[in-house]
């Protein structure tokens, strides 16, 4: 680590005050060193361990969860504006995921038969080792533990670089671990400023990466990990078309849509966020979906009745508002909301914008913040072409009576995941992950485990 940043600190403001949380100072050489001893020692240990007492790791952390689920819920609330309700949530989706990967995990690890000339062969899944996983804010727990419950389960070690603002969450999830049977040094978190990443990329106990975040930092990333011949899996930005055609059930689409685009303060990669709809029902939508909007209280996250928090960094409400800017001085039309919320807090106004066009700011661009977008299709092809015209291809919606026809539509759309009739959602049993510069690879279900594991093929020759 370079001697000028030795003696910084991530700062944690929270977003709903302006006031610090917290200074946790960087970790310097010799804590990165030791931590990858730690991890590497580990690695040996726990790749040995029976799947079984690896998915019983998973059951006990899903128990620490739930017993800490107000413990980690108000960290969330505190350190990057989530609502407090939404915060219990992601503790509990946490904990239900650990215990599907601990029942269904270990029959994906279960070598798998096949017959070959003169002999028998079968496919092995072993683990690669240690992986550093660099995450983002928006989700604390969930976006860690999606990947790491089954590079556990698989044998695997984990080194989270977390995002700075939510260090609390980071060390409160390493706390969570230490009270389970998981060995020391099998999850370890780094507290690192992005110039420091690179050299932990190039150490050869890291075995591969995995990265949720922007385009630019994964596409950084991904050059480091390549450089270094080691894998990565890239979970990256979107901007989601959220198509609604004229004989969508609008009572439905109405609410889903407000769900999926503020939700989380609309500061979430896989969710609605370009609403295109088919002209005949665009201004009855428009009505009631605002209608909707206008109804959502905002305000402190630890208040129970909000559903809209802060914005998590002041510096991306600001960004957000010039999007928004330029996107009306490009002829959209502002319908609700556009400007920050005066006074403390890091509050920006729900905002609906309309006759949003192709190559605005708003369209091409991911809007990372409660700003929605309405554009007007002709049809149906129309819609499917608009919802492919950008350079993302993360999910995308879409709302109909005919299910024939959305299924013709979703083989269309240039996405890693199309929802029919319901709302952006993410399960273990499924997989997630985007196409396009959204990114490449898998997380969850049987895909997400094996994406890191080596799949060894063991020949036995019978002649």
């Amino acid at each position: 680590m370079a001697e000028a940043t030795r003696t910084e600190h991530a700062v944690s403001l929270n977003p709903a005050t302006g006031e610090v949380i917290a200074r946790h100072a960087f970790d310097n050489r010799e804590a990165v060193e030791a931590a990858l001893v730690r991890t590497a020692a580990a690695a040996r240990v726990w790749r040995d361990t029976p799947v079984a007492q690896r998915a019983n790791v998973l059951v006990q952390l899903a128990r620490v969860l739930r017993e800490r689920k107000t413990e980690f819920a108000l960290m969330m609330a505190d350190e990057m504006g989530k609502p407090v309700a939404q915060a219990r949530g992601e503790v509990e989706k946490c904990a239900a995921l650990c215990e599907w990967y601990a029942e269904n995990g270990p029959a994906m690890l279960a070598p798998t038969s096949v017959p070959v000339l003169q002999g028998t062969a079968r496919q092995e899944f072993r683990p690669l080792g240690p992986i550093l996983a660099v995450m983002p804010w928006n989700f604390p727990i969930w976006q860690v533990l999606r990947g790491a419950v089954s590079m556990l389960l698989a044998g695997n070690t984990y080194v989270l670089k977390h995002a700075p603002n939510v260090m609390g969450s980071a060390y409160l999830l390493r706390d969570a671990l230490a009270a389970t049977d998981l060995p020391a040094g099998a999850f370890e978190v780094l507290n690192l400023p992005p110039e420091d990443v690179a050299p932990v990329i190039a150490d050869t106990r890291i075995a591969a990466v995995a990265v949720t975040g922007s385009v630019r930092a994964g596409a950084a990333i991904a050059q480091l990990a390549g450089a270094a011949l080691k894998k990565c899996v890239l979970e990256l930005g979107g901007s989601d078309a959220f198509i609604v055609l004229a004989d969508a059930d609008l009572d439905d689409a109405v609410r889903s849509a407000v769900l999926g685009r503020f939700g989380n303060t609309g500061q979430v990669c896989l969710a609605a966020k370009r609403l295109i709809v088919e002209a005949p029902v665009a201004a009855e939508f428009e009505a009631r979906f605002v209608a909707a909007v206008k109804a959502l209280r905002m305000g402190s996250p630890r208040d129970e009745a909000n559903f809209i928090g802060p914005m998590a960094r002041y510096d991306l409400r600001d960004e957000l508002h010039g999007q928004v800017e330029r996107t009306l001085a490009e002829g959209a039309r502002l319908v609700l909301g556009g400007h920050k919320v005066e006074g403390p807090g890091n509050y920006y106004e729900p905002t609906v914008i309309a006759d949003v066009q192709p190559g605005m700011t708003s369209f091409r661009e991911e809007l990372f913040g409660p700003v929605a977008s309405i554009i007007v299709a002709r049809d149906a092809q129309h819609a499917v072409e608009m919802a492919n015209d950008s350079e993302f291809g993360l999910g995308g919606t879409i709302w109909t009576r005919d299910l024939e026809r959305a299924d013709a539509m979703a083989a269309q759309i240039e996405t890693g995941a199309v929802f029919i009739n319901g709302d952006v959602a993410t399960d273990p049993r499924v997989t997630v992950g985007g196409v396009k510069k959204s990114g490449f690879g898998r997380e969850l279900s049987s895909f997400g485990m094996h994406e890191f594991c080596n799949v060894q093929t063991v020949w036995t020759d019978r002649r």
